[in-house]
């Protein structure tokens, strides 16, 4: 994976670019309407500083070749409305993780999260010949375990007090994956 490239993917109804500090001033109206919207993320998010730090996160982390952070514009209504990410990367076990996702709440339920993932999906088994891609969410996110499951994910199991979240609270974590061979029925709708 080139993390220097500008990785843009775009169909009828998202484009997914990189994500830079010219998406600030464009997701901050959605950070501070929806200071929740990442409560189950040990994130930063919910104030400028906080979408800041968020930002700079994902910055350090793409440099450190371990994440690639896009911006999600949506078509239909022509504004930038949350971000997604490729993490975990490993190109020596052929995985990739998909994840670090928060939209707009006006925009979920549209079917763009799974546009999104639909991308990423083709992009991750297609471009970079994955042999597994990975998500996580916490045990708690029945919002985010449903979309996990409706796309194709299959639940292999639970982290238990996997993870330290900002007030102090020890989440644990389940874990979900789409195999290559799995890809192909998912992307034709099976």
């Amino acid at each position: 994976m080139n993390f220097d490239q500008a990785i843009v993917m775009e169909n009828d109804r998202v484009r997914l670019e990189p994500l830079s500090m010219h998406h600030f001033e464009a997701l901050r109206p959605i950070a501070m309407a929806y200071p929740n919207l990442l409560q189950f993320s040990p994130s930063p998010f919910g104030t400028s500083e906080m979408l800041k730090e968020y930002m700079e996160l994902a910055f350090k982390a793409q440099r450190a070749k371990s994440r690639y952070a896009f911006a999600i514009f949506d078509k239909q209504q022509s504004r930038f409305v949350g971000s997604t990410s490729y993490g975990n990367i490993s190109i020596e076990h052929a995985r990739i993780e998909i994840g670090w996702t928060w939209i707009d709440k006006e925009t979920q339920g549209t079917g763009l999260n799974k546009q999104c993932k639909l991308l990423l999906l083709s992009y991750a088994f297609e471009t970079l010949a994955v042999e597994r891609v990975e998500f996580k969410t916490d045990s708690r996110n029945l919002q985010s375990k449903r979309a996990i499951e409706k796309l194709g994910g299959t639940f292999e199991g639970t982290l238990r007090s996997h993870t330290l979240m900002r007030d102090g609270f020890r989440r644990d974590t389940d874990y979900y994956s789409i195999l290559r061979h799995e890809w192909l029925p998912i992307k034709n709708g099976r």
